[in-house]
C-alpha cells in the first residue's frame, strides 16, 4: 500500500482530498495522518470500504451532545460508504475500565450491560444508519479465550508500557491500589481490534492509550495496523468541565426542542465555533465561514447561537420543531412575552404556603435548597415580578404564573 498514492488518477485524487477534508474536521489527533490518507486512497482505488471501529463500554446510556462528537465523525465515514463497527463491551464492561478514574469502575451485570446497550442503539439511530452498522459484542471472542490464550496475550506487552497510562501512574504516586484485572482492560480492547481487523478506531482523547493498544496488538498478531483518530472532549454549558449529565452541564439529544434550543443559547461565546464544528452537520467550508464571520464581527454571537440552536433541534426533532423552538425563543426571550403553551396546574392545596414549598410542590425545582438558591440568584418570578425573599409566605390567587429561570413556567388555576 506504500505506493498507492502514486496510483491515483486525477478524479481519484480529488475524491481522497474531499474525504480527508471531512475526516480531519475537528479531530484532535490522527495517529498517523499519512496512514489514514493511504487507507482512504486504497479504498477509493479498489472500491473497498474501510472498517471504522467505535468501542463502547455501556455504563451510561443517556446520550448527550458530548457523545455525538464521535458519532458525527462516524456518520461522515458512513456517508462515504465505509463500514461502521460498533463494538459493545459486554465482556469488558463487566471488568471495568479505570480510564480517568482514581479507583476502578463499578463492574456491571449482564442485565445492566444489555439494557444500556439497547438504549445506545436506539439513540445512535438518530445520527447513524443503524441498518448499515455492524454490531459486535466482544464476549463472542473474549469469553472463549482459555488461560493459555490470556497468558500469550499478556506476553505481547510489557508492564512498563502498561504503566504509561496516566491514571495508573497517578494512583501509584498517591498510594492507591490497582487490581491486577485492570491491567487486562487495555489488552482486551487491543485484542478487539485484532478480531475485527478494523482500519480505523475512533474515540475521545481520554481513550488515547487504549486505542493505541489496538495498533500494538494488530502488529503483534501480523495484521495491518489501525489508524487512531482522537476527538476532543466537548466542554459543557459551563464552558469549563467536560459535558456530563452528572455535572448538569449537558444538552441531551432526547430533550424537548424548546429545552434544547434554550440551553444552546446559554453556551459561552468562545465555544460557538467548536460546537458548530463538532456537533452539527455543517460542512468544513460552512464551519470555517461561521468562524471567520464571528471573528470579524460580521456575525453576532447571539445570532450564531440562534442558528446553532435551530440546527441542533432540526437534526434531532425535524425542521418544523426547529422553527417552533426558534419562534418560542424570540417570543419569550427577545420580545419578553409569555409563551402560549404554559402548563396549567389545578391547585387543590393550601391557600397559603411558603414560596420554597410551592416551587418544590410544582416540581419546578427538586428541593427547597435549590429553590432558595434560585431565589437568591433572582431566578424566580411571580406574574413577571422577581422574587427576592426566600421566606415569602404566598397567598394563592387564580391564574398566578410562576416562572423559574428562563424556560420553566406554570399557571395555577384555583
Amino acid at each position: 500500500m506504500e505506493n498507492v498514492l502514486e496510483q491515483l488518477n486525477e478524479e481519484q485524487t480529488a475524491e481522497v482530498k474531499r474525504q480527508m477534508t471531512f475526516y480531519k474536521q475537528g479531530v484532535k489527533e490522527i495517529i498517523p495522518t499519512e496512514e489514514l490518507e493511504v487507507k482512504v486512497a486504497h479504498s477509493v482505488i479498489y472500491n473497498q470500504p474501510l472498517k471504522i471501529k467505535l468501542g463502547l463500554d455501556p455504563s451510561a446510556p443517556d446520550v448527550h451532545l458530548g457523545h455525538t462528537v464521535v458519532l458525527n465523525k462516524l456518520k461522515q465515514f458512513q456517508d462515504n460508504g465505509h463500514i461502521i463497527q460498533l463494538l459493545i463491551g459486554d465482556f469488558t464492561g463487566k471488568i471495568g475500565d479505570p480510564t480517568g478514574k482514581s479507583v476502578a469502575r463499578k463492574q456491571l451485570t449482564d442485565e445492566e450491560v444489555k439494557h444500556n446497550a439497547k438504549t445506545y442503539f436506539e439513540q445512535f439511530g438518530k445520527i447513524v444508519d443503524m441498518e448499515k452498522v455492524e454490531l459486535h459484542f466482544n464476549s463472542k471472542w473474549l469469553s472463549k479465550l482459555n488461560f493459555e490464550d490470556v497468558i500469550q496475550l499478556a506476553g505481547k506487552i510489557t508492564v512498563a508500557r502498561l504503566m504509561e497510562r496516566d491514571d495508573f501512574e497517578e494512583r501509584i504516586a498517591l498510594g492507591k491500589p490497582i487490581s491486577l484485572h485492570e491491567f487486562f482492560y487495555p489488552l482486551m480492547q487491543g485484542y478487539d481490534s485484532v478480531e475485527l481487523e478494523c482500519d480505523i478506531e475512533l474515540g475521545g482523547t481520554d481513550q488515547h492509550f487504549n486505542i493505541l493498544m489496538g495498533r500494538h496488538f494488530q502488529e503483534k498478531y501480523g495484521k495491518d495496523k489501525q489508524v487512531a483518530m482522537l476527538m476532543p472532549l466537548l466542554e459543557g454549558l459551563d464552558g469549563v468541565e467536560k459535558m456530563s449529565k452528572s455535572k448538569k452541564n449537558y444538552i441531551g439529544i432526547d430533550e424537548k426542542p424548546q429545552e434544547m434550543y434554550g440551553k444552546t443559547m446559554s453556551i459561552p461565546d468562545i465555544l460557538i465555533g467548536k460546537y458548530f464544528e463538532l456537533v452539527t452537520d455543517f460542512s468544513p467550508e460552512q464551519v470555517n465561514e461561521i468562524k471567520a464571520e464571528l471573528e470579524s464581527g460580521e456575525l453576532h454571537p447571539r445570532d450564531a447561537k440562534m442558528l446553532l440552536g435551530k440546527s441542533l433541534v432540526r437534526m434531532y426533532h425535524g425542521e418544523e420543531e426547529a422553527k417552533k423552538a426558534e419562534q418560542h425563543f424570540i417570543s419569550v426571550f427577545q420580545q419578553r412575552s409569555l409563551p402560549d403553551d404554559i402548563p396549567v396546574v389545578e391547585w387543590n392545596g393550601n391557600n397559603e404556603m411558603p414560596i420554597l414549598d410551592l416551587l418544590v410542590e410544582l416540581q419546578l425545582l427538586s428541593s427547597k435548597s435549590e429553590a432558595r438558591k434560585m431565589i437568591d440568584n433572582r431566578g424566580v418570578k411571580l406574574n413577571g415580578k422577581t422574587i427576592e425573599d426566600t421566606k415569602l409566605q404566598l397567598t394563592m390567587i387564580d391564574d398566578l404564573i410562576v416562572q423559574v429561570g428562563k424556560r420553566k413556567f406554570v399557571k395555577i388555576k384555583l
